[in-house]
């Protein structure tokens, strides 16, 4: 998930970076300078650490870069093994730390501040760039060998033959999880556990406060005016909705019936809305034609609230194509649209009602 660091910088976020001269010009026999080797560490700083925790709560969402380019780790040699990887830190960092005590290179492409599986379905972690930065490196006159390893997730945005038809350096996918490579590198053979994706509990959750964040201050600001207008409880009714499409639905995703995250957002907006429903249509005071609007208002709203949210929520998930999301939004938008305009026509018949009486 401000601007990042230019190419030129000496240190990035995720620790001490330096820059070396690299021992040789680009592959296409370019005689002006030899390209920079910066060296990194393995080590996870305190800033690092930080830095993590910034871009999970999506403070400065987009300034937690790397500087794209070529990386020494440890003391590689002419045979040692290359890895590319995105310039989003935490893609970065995973990789470094995952290889202590291994001598190698680090390709960095400039996916603009986006993880690789991301970057990948955007085309930034991609076969122009990936070709552009083995040229810029000057990488087939640094090794022997013509191999370069790419993270399996970064499949969808690469073309290996297209790679290696304009570069001479074969693709090799390696593991899904960076924290696997150490036991990869030893046969270059993935295992079909290595191969797998998961998306765990815990890997849900820790999405999940970038994606409140992302919505907190429209929340706010809609639970302060629901508070004005219709009480505490509207107002609770707001913040319930966000919270379950922001931290209950990823906890929830594979327990929810239903194949769409837009289905499963309508069904879990529903369930939260009941306790609300209930509490309106049991108002004191209130005609049979109020307490039926009561009744429809949070069946309309939250559910499309929550849905919506779902929805988004596509983006940071590993299961997911860009032409089921576009079928999603075509197909379930213009419902979730719907509901929460009736929903708010209802609510302000509603108020009518009561200002006037009537209710």
């Amino acid at each position: 998930m401000s601007e990042p660091p230019g190419e030129n910088s000496l240190q990035c976020s995720s620790g001490g970076v330096q820059k070396e001269p690299a021992s040789a010009g680009c592959c296409t026999g370019n005689t002006g300078p030899a390209p920079e080797i910066r060296t990194a560490t393995s080590i996870i700083t305190p800033a690092s650490r930080w830095d993590h925790f910034a871009a999970q709560w999506g403070i400065n969402r987009m300034g937690h870069t790397v500087a794209p380019g070529l990386y020494r780790l440890g003391h590689p040699k002419a045979d040692s093994p290359v890895f590319a990887s995105a310039n989003y830190t935490l893609s970065f960092d995973a990789l470094r730390s995952a290889l202590a005590g291994t001598d190698a290179y680090i390709l960095v492409l400039d996916t603009k501040g986006i993880n690789v599986w991301c970057a990948a379905g955007k085309g930034t972690f991609g076969t122009e760039e990936l070709v552009r930065r083995i040229e810029m490196a000057g990488l087939c006159a640094i090794v022997s060998h013509r191999r370069i390893i790419l993270p399996q997730l970064g499949a969808p945005g690469i073309s290996a033959h297209e790679v290696s038809r304009r570069s001479g350096f074969s693709v090799e996918y390696g593991p899904v999880r960076a924290r696997d490579l150490p036991a990869y590198l030893a046969t270059h053979t993935a295992t079909r556990e290595m191969r797998t994706v998961r998306f765990t509990l815990a890997d849900r959750l820790i999405l999940a406060p970038v994606e409140l964040v992302h919505i907190a201050l429209p929340a706010l600001a809609a639970a302060v005016i629901l508070f004005i207008l219709a009480g505490p409880v509207a107002a609770l009714a707001a913040v319930a909705a966000v919270l379950a499409g922001t931290v209950l639905f990823p906890a929830l995703l594979p327990a929810i019936p239903t194949r769409d995250f837009s289905t499963k957002g309508f069904i879990l907006g529903a369930i939260v809305a009941i306790p609300f429903a209930a509490s309106f249509a049991l108002a004191p005071g209130m005609s049979g034609i109020a307490q039926v609007i009561a009744v429809l208002v949070p069946f309309l709203l939250m559910p499309a609230v929550t849905a919506y949210l779902a929805l988004n929520f596509t983006g940071s998930t590993t299961f997911t194509s860009r032409t089921g999301v576009k079928k999603e939004i075509f197909r379930y938008v213009p419902a979730m649209a719907m509901m929460a305009g009736a929903g708010t026509i209802l609510g302000i018949a509603l108020g009518i009602l009561r200002v006037m009486g009537v209710a």
